[in-house]
């Protein structure tokens, strides 16, 4: 059984501005083999063009057929839910666009539902507006739940906290498309072409990567070179199938048959538990 790789991306193979070694080396080899593989992300900020285009420049040779975002599982979810729907929109030009290539037209008024992602230019008008559409019966959709975002310059407050800000004020309950939900773990798989049992996730976030993996029945491979530290596991119910220090250490791995419930792992330096 052939394996194909489903690969965050901010604490895996970048941190901030500077590649994680051996991630470009890994992705080489993946596109080498043609073992199928996407990059996913739980921010819609940027559209799979620009996530590319960012990949590309810190030296990660892919298409942009190699991205997968929340904002486009959220766009394609709701455009099957409700075709040619209307949405106000809480967010920037990659969920934007999402919506506008899915048939949804964007609106501030009589909208069928509010969808919130990350963004900058967040203002407490928008808020204001969100609340007012939401109890005038319009959907409350986030694109994820992450509570806030690394950035270069320290931390800010993520989709989650926004998403927390309107529940709080209508009394609704977001409906939340992004990782750990089956929905984009689900199309983003099929985006591949693959089975459940073919599937690995590498991540370094328990309460999304890996959470949204064991539910689907992925493999999961968690790497310590980003949020998750070694200590943090205790706090867990469920566990990653493998651990590892960074996506370096799979370089020797055999790639194309990892997802192989027969196939061993020893050749993969798991960190001890």
């Amino acid at each position: 059984m052939s394996s194909g790789f489903l690969i965050d991306m901010d604490g895996v193979i970048y941190r901030g501005t500077e590649l994680i070694p051996g991630a470009r080396e890994i992705v080489i080899r993946l596109l080498d083999e043609e073992i199928p593989f996407t990059f996913l992300t739980n921010n819609s900020q940027r559209s799979r063009r620009d996530v590319a285009t960012k990949l590309n420049r810190m030296g990660i040779p892919i298409e942009e057929k190699h991205v997968f975002t929340c904002a486009m599982a959220t766009a394609r979810f709701l455009a099957r839910q409700r075709p040619r729907g209307t949405a106000f929109v809480i967010g920037e030009s990659g969920l934007i666009n999402a919506l506008h290539s899915n048939g949804y037209s964007i609106v501030d008024s009589h909208a069928d539902y509010v969808v919130v992602g990350e963004g900058r230019t967040l203002s407490f008008e928008m808020v204001e507006r969100a609340v007012q559409l939401i109890l005038e019966g319009a959907r409350l959709i986030a694109t994820n739940l992450d509570p806030n975002c690394p950035t270069s310059t320290g931390t800010r407050p993520g989709c989650g906290a926004v998403v927390a800000l309107l529940e709080k004020a209508t009394g609704v309950k977001a409906f939340s498309v992004g990782k750990p939900s089956p929905i984009m773990m689900r199309a983003a798989r099929k985006e591949l072409g693959l089975e459940a049992a073919e599937t690995i996730i590498i991540g370094d976030t328990m309460e999304t990567d890996i959470l949204g993996g064991v539910q689907m029945g992925y493999k999961t491979i968690l790497v310590l070179s980003g949020t998750t530290s070694q200590e943090d596991l205790s706090k867990f119910a469920y566990r990653p199938d493998v651990i590892i220090d960074s996506i370096a250490d799979l370089l020797n791995a055999p790639l194309a048959e990892l997802s192989n419930t027969h196939c061993s792992t020893s050749s993969i330096p798991a960190v001890a538990t």
